[in-house]
């Protein structure tokens, strides 16, 4: 079992109140912090999770789920006794110029091993874009940036069979503790691109059925209210104009569940377990500062939860959640996971 800054399988470990290394990319500086959740880096296994020690986390494969996705954890919600239980993913979806179709990180065969999905390395440095085995692990930088102490690591993926090679910055500010801040880059070598989207693909497991806008509510259910196959809906747009602002001009992208108590449903015989919610509910939803006049908010919908004939309890829901705009390198977004309900996480943006 790797040492690993989190309680695990009842396994107590150190809560990152020890030094943190810049190992696997040299220049080792020790930091101290209470705050963060980051792997071993003893240069032994390690589990990739990186974040808040009380708040939202991200990990990469091989911890569950499909390679070429983000995993994005909550513990905070009490969703299982085991605290890599996801509450989304979040996959990268490259367009290149003039190109009419994305590349789907989660279903590209990787050229490395011609195993289903993009293999994604972590790293402490932008440049580190030669691939790397999943037990090497980053271990983050915990910085002060403006002043406000945070934990940033980078992920990189290989390249796409367009020709797109795309990494993230991943950054968590201790004020923040529900909020992941990711910001889009393409490497050196990679085809140019028209869009480079970050996409939440998992919205069926919280069952996201409201996207709260200006101008009121749109329900998956009056969007799609005969829609029976088991595929994914086309996308429904939301402009820029229709999305609910912050008084600095920050845009916020909002879903939800529109059930009082997401754990009281009934599920078909066939439903596998894993896609039981068991926890708190939450309000989901993507920021963006400066928002360009092209920026769209876009969902799907499903009716049967993936791979599965297995109808949603309730009816259609989001699946894909996803803001879209033409690609500009270093481009910053926000993804939340909120505790709050959205009518109290609305007011408390809106003030």
């Amino acid at each position: 079992m790797p040492v690993f800054c989190m309680t695990l399988l009842a396994i107590s470990v150190n809560s990152c109140n020890s030094k943190n290394e810049k190992a696997n990319d040299g220049d080792a500086q020790e930091t101290y912090s209470h705050n963060w959740i980051t792997p071993n880096a003893d240069g032994g296994d390690c589990i990739p999770v990186w974040g808040h020690h009380d708040g939202i986390r991200i990990g990469l494969a091989p911890t569950g789920g499909p390679r070429g996705l983000l995993r994005v954890y909550a513990p905070y919600l009490n969703l299982s006794t085991d605290s890599l239980k996801m509450i989304n993913f979040i996959a990268l979806e490259p367009i290149i110029s003039g190109g009419d179709s994305r590349g789907f990180s989660e279903l590209e065969p990787s050229t490395l091993d011609n195993v289903r999905g993009k293999r994604f390395w972590s790293a402490n440095r932008a440049d580190a874009i030669e691939p790397r085995s999943v037990q090497d692990c980053a271990s983050g930088v915990i910085e002060q940036v403006n002043g406000r102490e945070a934990l940033t690591l980078y992920v990189h993926s290989e390249e796409f069979d367009s020709g797109a090679k795309v990494y993230v910055r991943v950054r968590f500010y201790e004020d923040s503790p529900y909020e992941i801040e990711l910001t889009s880059y393409t490497a050196e070598e990679s085809a140019p691109l028209d869009n480079f989207i970050l996409t939440a693909t998992m919205g069926n497991f919280a069952r996201l059925r409201n996207l709260y806008l200006k101008d009121g509510i749109k329900s998956s259910w009056v969007l799609w209210p005969d829609y029976r196959d088991s595929n994914f809906t086309p996308h429904d747009y939301t402009s820029v104009s229709n999305m609910l602002e912050d008084k600095n001009g920050s845009v916020y992208f909002v879903a939800a569940p529109n059930e009082d108590d997401p754990t009281a449903v009934t599920y078909s015989s066939d439903t596998k377990e894993h896609w039981k919610y068991k926890g708190q509910k939450a309000t989901q939803y993507w920021k963006k500062l400066n928002p360009s006049p092209n920026l769209n908010g876009l969902v799907n919908g499903r009716y049967a939860y993936w791979a599965s004939e297995s109808p949603i309890p309730g009816g259609i829901s989001y699946e894909n959640f996803e803001l879209k705009e033409p690609f500009k390198n270093g481009s910053v977004f926000y993804f939340g996971v909120s505790p709050l309900d959205p009518e109290t996480f609305i007011g408390s943006i809106e003030k």
